[in-house]
């Protein structure tokens, strides 16, 4: 295991994670830490010159479509409802002076 964390960043990381470990606790994370380190630095030395970067691992589309008005909004059947109607609008009591 080349990379070995030591107490201070544990401490320091529980901290920003607002965790208490137990030093049991904090044995085993320092050492899943430096496995998960280790393994970064093993992908690190693939060679990637030739991969295009990508933001997602699945193709992205859009799945949005046009809106297309194909019957009206009934606003002129509702306001036909209406007991009082003003300007295209309901008119209604106040409700405060």
């Amino acid at each position: 295991m080349a990379n070995i964390i030591d107490d201070a960043t544990i401490e320091y990381v529980g901290i920003l994670a607002k965790l208490e470990l137990s030093d049991r606790e904090k044995e085993a994370a320092k050492k899943d830490m430096g496995r998960m380190l280790d393994y970064i630095d093993q992908l690190n030395e693939l060679d990637t010159s030739g991969v295009e970067p990508m933001s997602h691992v699945l193709p992205r589309r859009n799945v949005f479509r046009e809106d297309i008005v194909t019957n009206g909004d009934g606003s002129a059947d509702a306001l036909a409802n209406a007991p009082e109607q003003k300007d295209d609008m309901y008119v209604v009591p106040k409700t405060f002076e």
